[in-house]
């Protein structure tokens, strides 16, 4: 019988901020990475290097990993949509646009996923608030980013459609992730992770020939940073918060990367906000919440 808990929804919000933050300082990683990395081999070592340190955790922890067959080729299909497709695609867009844009264009994944969600799976309300969330969300992009930063777009139209692609991708693995209840959010975590490294690193070795690299150290420390912090620990997170908040809910937190950029710049840059800007910042926390707090009551479950 399935042992079901409720935790404060203060305790998934705070995770889904945790979530943005990190996965937010991947667009920054993946442009000092790919600088001397091959797109396909960053990705490589990031999906190997994050799935072991997953697997270290689960062994402290004593979880172990599943060992159906069916289980298995969920979690491979997992790492297809989740990682091996749209990693790839935003390293190789992000050598032909800057990062501020790949964030951007990255962050109409809750939209995606809405529709998706609407139109196809039907397995969550569309609801007029989550309608409302969507639309929320995007109209603070829009405040605190400003138009011109889309200016850009066009220049490298290829690359742009790439990381757009990479988006609706991750928008099909947020609903594809409830499948994986039931389970602990690291085993599918570590297992998808290890099933892309068993794609993506012989086609680096084919491909792009690691071993003749001399990568430059800021790489290699962004290379590290990046299945760290932005991969093992996010990745942690974000298939616990695909069973509390949700598919949408759990994309919402796409919104909140601009945000958190915006006030790492101006605390540690000196960069300014414009009053236009903070309200878009307010847009953006108002659209989350519509997103993700629960109809009823101020709780929700815990994955079993």
């Amino acid at each position: 019988m399935e042992n079901r808990q409720d935790t404060n929804i203060a305790v998934e919000l705070a995770l889904l901020v945790a979530l943005a933050t990190l996965w937010g300082g991947s667009y920054t990683f993946i442009k000092l990475g790919v600088a001397t990395i091959p797109p396909v081999t960053l990705i490589a070592a990031r999906t190997a290097i994050a799935g072991v340190l997953l697997l270290i955790i689960m062994w402290a922890r004593g979880v172990r990993m599943p060992t159906d067959a069916a289980t298995w080729r969920r979690i491979a299909f997992q790492a297809v949509l989740n990682s091996v497709i749209p990693w790839t695609l935003i390293a190789w867009g992000e050598r032909h646009v800057d990062a501020a844009l790949a964030t951007i264009l990255n962050s109409a994944g809750p939209i995606f996923t809405f529709l998706l969600t609407a139109m196809v799976t039907r397995h969550e309300a569309t609801m007029p608030r989550k309608l409302f969330g969507v639309a929320a969300g995007m109209a603070g992009i829009l405040l605190i980013v400003g138009v011109d930063a889309f200016h850009g777009i066009g220049s490298g139209i290829i690359a742009e459609a790439a990381i757009v692609a990479a988006t609706i991708c991750y928008a099909c693995a947020a609903i594809f992730g409830r499948s994986f209840k039931g389970l602990d959010p690291m085993a599918p975590a570590a297992g998808s992770l290890l099933a892309g490294a068993a794609v993506l690193i012989p086609a680096s070795l084919v491909s792009e020939q690691p071993w003749t690299l001399s990568p430059s150290l800021s790489s290699v420390l962004a290379l590290l940073a990046l299945a760290t912090f932005s991969t093992a620990a996010a990745f942690a997170i974000y298939f616990r918060l695909i069973q509390t908040l949700g598919s949408v809910g759990t994309t919402a937190q796409a919104y909140l990367r601009v945000p958190i950029g915006v006030a790492i710049s101006v605390a540690f840059l000196g960069e300014t906000l414009s009053q236009t800007a903070w309200v878009g910042l307010a847009c953006v926390v108002l659209g989350v919440a519509a997103m993700t707090i629960p109809a009823r009551g101020l709780t929700v479950a815990k994955p079993s």
